[in-house]
């Protein structure tokens, strides 16, 4: 009996050593920004703006069609992602890949047509607000925004005050923008925020650096599945409106999973006529496998072609054929991994020369 105890004393040890060793091990790789490859499946982020009005067919989906959609993940049997878990697990790798519902804008479609069904079905989801729309025609109301907020599976996330183009923005006035809807949070709702979105997905250098002070999280409008190794404040959403909606291409895009990558240059995500076309390279880990079978495209000049694209080892350079056109340039990667399919997708704001 002593024998059996001390054997099981001894197993407990052994276990809560490995879990000490595991857990300082994730501290000290997020707290030195150590990247490592890993088996995650990943949190696949959703865009959505408005609901049934369909003369926004850009920014719009039907409820049916959305309806649809939810029901599709839901056969796929993934899970939805509660986002109040980021924070306490966003080093850990997935063992099963999630599905994450964000919502823009804070229209009053979405009140009326998607929120009765997402709180009749218990979906978890961040609701993204400017502060200076709220209230507005089109637009809910605090009344509103405070009667969602209540529910524990709902979370509200910063979308800046005035929602214009803040690249286009002083510094200054930038970060007055800022500042004006971190107070608006706390006098409406008590708190600013943990979650960013940027709106219509642009920043610099600046901006991220500035935003990854005051918030935990920042969401662009770059294409690809979240992992452990990707920037909290950089971090990817599947747009999905009208023209990218069809349930074809919904089925494919809900099925992929992360292509994981060490770094990617140039950090700088603001062209201007010095750094236009940029100097693009990613480099992966080396335990990724098939990497001969990526393919990328990119809309430089405003046309989406192939990309020129060589590799050095495990680097990938992008070679660009020429300029990116004023507002927006993206690049999108997906690589075959042995019948499983890895996505990810950069953009960049450019300036008007």
């Amino acid at each position: 009996m002593c024998v059996k105890k001390i054997l099981s004393l001894a197993a407990s040890t052994i276990k809560l050593f490995i879990l000490i060793i595991i857990f300082t091990y994730n501290s000290k790789a997020e707290e030195n920004n150590i990247k490592y490859y890993s088996n995650d499946m990943g949190i696949l982020s959703l865009m959505y703006h408005r609901f049934d009005e369909k003369k926004y067919p850009s920014t719009n989906i039907k409820m049916s069609v959305f309806e649809d959609q939810i029901q599709i993940i839901k056969d796929l049997y993934y899970n939805f992602y509660d986002p109040g878990n980021l924070e306490k697990n966003f080093d850990i790798q997935k063992k099963e890949k999630k599905i994450l519902i964000t919502i823009d804008d804070a229209f009053s479609s979405f009140y009326n047509s998607a929120w009765p069904y997402l709180k009749k079905e218990k979906i978890p989801f961040i609701l993204f607000v400017s502060t200076e729309s709220v209230g507005k025609i089109g637009y809910m109301t605090w009344k509103q925004i405070k009667e969602l907020e209540k529910y524990e599976n709902v979370y509200i996330g910063n979308h800046s005050h005035s929602h214009e183009y803040l690249v286009d923005f002083k510094k200054k006035d930038f970060i007055k923008d800022i500042k004006t809807a971190n107070n608006i949070f706390i006098k409406e709702l008590g708190y600013n925020p943990i979650f960013f979105s940027y709106p219509f997905g642009e920043y610099s250098y600046f901006i991220k650096e500035y935003i990854s002070k005051n918030f935990k999280f920042s969401f662009g409008q770059h294409s690809g599945v979240i992992d452990i190794n990707k920037d909290r404040h950089e971090l990817p959403r599947f747009p999905i409106n009208e023209k990218y909606g069809d349930l074809k291409r919904f089925k494919f895009l809900i099925n992929l999973y992360p292509l994981q990558f060490k770094s990617l240059s140039p950090e700088e995500k603001y062209l201007t006529i010095d750094n236009n076309p940029p100097n693009f390279s990613v480099e992966f880990f080396n335990e990724q496998k098939n990497l001969n079978n990526i393919n990328c495209f990119s809309d430089e000049g405003n046309e989406w072609m192939k990309s020129d694209t060589s590799f050095n080892k495990n680097i990938l350079k992008v070679n660009f054929r020429e300029k990116f056109t004023f507002r927006r340039g993206r690049i999108n990667c997906s690589l075959n991994d042995n019948g499983v399919w890895r996505w990810f997708g950069i953009q960049f704001s450019v300036e008007q020369n």
